[in-house]
């Protein structure tokens, strides 16, 4: 699906649960686990795939309206969420990527006109979507890197969940 398609499903979605009636914490919470990365050591880095994936979630989420990035500590993560970054001029926030109880309290937190994109991992992602009250499963299989999240969270109500591939 071309990434203007995308953009534009996104926008339609959000419009509809901005509608009259909706009372939102924050208005969307962004989710990937990180791009590609180059080999199997704790810290890699991001192979050139990886790399060209973390552009196109720049040039995705650049007019998203992000006001909030998080990332875990490690490398990948935090070289996924770069491009947008810098893009945006926003410095990344970095917590222990096991600590997904520490990151749901500071996506809760955010004001109501916050957008927040989350950079986590195979085994984080399920954990912070269930910690955002998700109560779909999520499972991250190694080979996918191309989940795109989006958690729209309603007052009062459950968060819809929109799960796109990029």
């Amino acid at each position: 699906m071309p990434s203007v398609t995308r953009a534009a499903l996104l926008a339609i979605f959000i419009l509809q649960l901005l509608a009259p009636g909706f009372a939102l914490a924050q208005e969307a919470i962004y989710v990937v686990r990180h791009a590609e990365r180059l080999d199997q050591s704790a810290d890699s880095l991001l192979s050139p795939e990886g790399v060209a994936r973390s552009q196109k979630l720049r040039d995705l989420l650049r007019e998203a309206g992000v006001t909030h990035i998080f990332t875990s500590e490690l490398r990948r993560t935090i070289d996924t969420a770069k491009p947008l970054a810098e893009a945006l001029k926003v410095t990344p926030q970095t917590l222990p990527g096991a600590d997904v109880a520490t990151l749901a309290s500071r996506l809760a937190s955010l004001g109501a006109r916050d957008r927040a994109l989350v950079v986590g991992h195979s085994n984080t992602v399920p954990q912070l979507l269930r910690a955002l009250k998700i109560d779909t499963a999520v499972i991250i299989n190694d080979s996918d890197y191309d989940n795109l999240f989006i958690v729209v969270p309603v007052k009062e109500s459950a968060p819809s969940l929109l799960r796109l591939k990029f």
